[in-house]
């Protein structure tokens, strides 16, 4: 038995003459330009001839109507990125849509990977939540994929640095950083170290260079340590500080959720904080509030860059360039932050 041939627009558009376009907005009763009644007519009688029906789903796609939006975060479990996705899941459901969250486990290539799949299902938006890497060929990479989901109409808003000609919300890490650096001076700090994260990391590097810069500038310099940017990153830094005996009065590790493995290290070998040293993080995620002490840190409107992540990722590139929405960061004084004993 003959498999039975399946009928294309663009079967429709030959047999009547005309271009597939045109077919496509009269059969799918596309809004825009007006078809001839001559042309219609035409297009209508060639698709009853060869029984042609519209598929409702790819009606949808290409009329950009798909209620799906892709979210691809660095690690779902990481507080500031759960705070970040609830800001677009809340936007999303209030729109009507549905969010497919993808963690990428800090893996730019799986980051690309899911960028590429999304571009291929047609979702409506791509929302990108993280820090780029240190490596031109991986962001070149990803610049690209992004590119190709530009070309093909689809719209893609990320949070994070200004590195893939896209709409951004970009945090102040510089700024934010700066600001806490100053503050821990004018309580009287002179004697610092920053756990910094991964050297690979932008996002941690923009928030080492913003704290460091004012400490140059009062001649002073600060004990770098290199880890993960997670809790048992900041965990063993913090440690190293004092098997080494290198405790400073002031301690700045460069996300939340360092300061907290930093701060549960002090605890277990009785560094008492903030009397014999301060602690300050980055992010204000919410359970530093509940810590005891509670977190010195710069605060992030998470959940609101959230939200303007996805209304920048729907509303679609304005044709004069990416849009870009720096967000400030505030420092927040707490327990965990004090003069430095005289």
């Amino acid at each position: 038995m003959a498999e039975e041939r399946v009928v294309r627009l663009q079967d429709v558009a030959a047999l009547a003459g005309v271009s597939a376009a045109t077919a496509s907005r009269v059969l799918n009763n596309e809004s825009g330009r007006r078809v001839r009644d001559e042309l219609r007519l035409r297009v209508e009688a060639a698709a009853r001839e060869l029984g042609y029906a519209p598929n409702p789903h790819a009606r949808a796609l290409s009329r950009s109507e798909s209620d799906l939006v892709g979210l691809i975060v660095h690690d779902v479990a990481d507080p500031y990125f759960a705070a970040i996705a609830s800001g677009v899941m809340r936007l999303a459901g209030e729109r009507g849509l549905l969010v497919f969250l993808g963690s990428t486990f800090r893996d730019p290539e799986r980051e690309i990977e899911f960028v590429a799949a999304l571009r291929g299902q047609r979702v409506r938006a791509i929302v990108l939540a993280g820090s780029r890497v240190a490596s031109r060929k991986l962001n070149e990479r990803l610049a690209a994929e992004v590119g190709q989901v530009q070309a093909a109409g689809g719209r893609i808003a990320i949070i994070g640095q200004d590195r893939l000609n896209a709409d951004a919300v970009l945090p102040d890490n510089r700024g934010g950083a700066r600001l806490l650096a100053e503050e821990m001076l004018r309580l009287g700090h002179r004697s610092f170290a920053v756990l910094a994260g991964q050297r690979t990391l932008v996002t941690a590097n923009e928030r080492m260079a913003g704290f460091l810069a004012p400490l140059k500038e009062a001649g002073l310099t600060a004990d770098v340590l290199y880890s993960d940017f997670t809790r048992d990153g900041g965990h063993a830094a913090a440690a190293r500080l004092v098997a080494e005996d290198r405790l400073p009065t002031c301690v700045f590790a460069v996300n939340d959720v360092m300061a907290i493995g930093a701060l549960t290290a002090l605890r277990e070998r009785g560094v008492p904080v903030p009397d014999r040293v301060s602690v300050a993080g980055f992010d204000d995620i919410p359970a530093v509030r509940d810590q005891v002490p509670s977190l010195t840190t710069v605060r992030l409107p998470l959940e609101y860059m959230g939200e303007r992540v996805l209304e920048l990722a729907l509303a679609g590139r304005s044709g004069r360039g990416p849009t870009l929405l720096t967000v400030p960061g505030e420092v927040v004084l707490r327990d965990s932050t004090a003069p430095p004993a005289s």
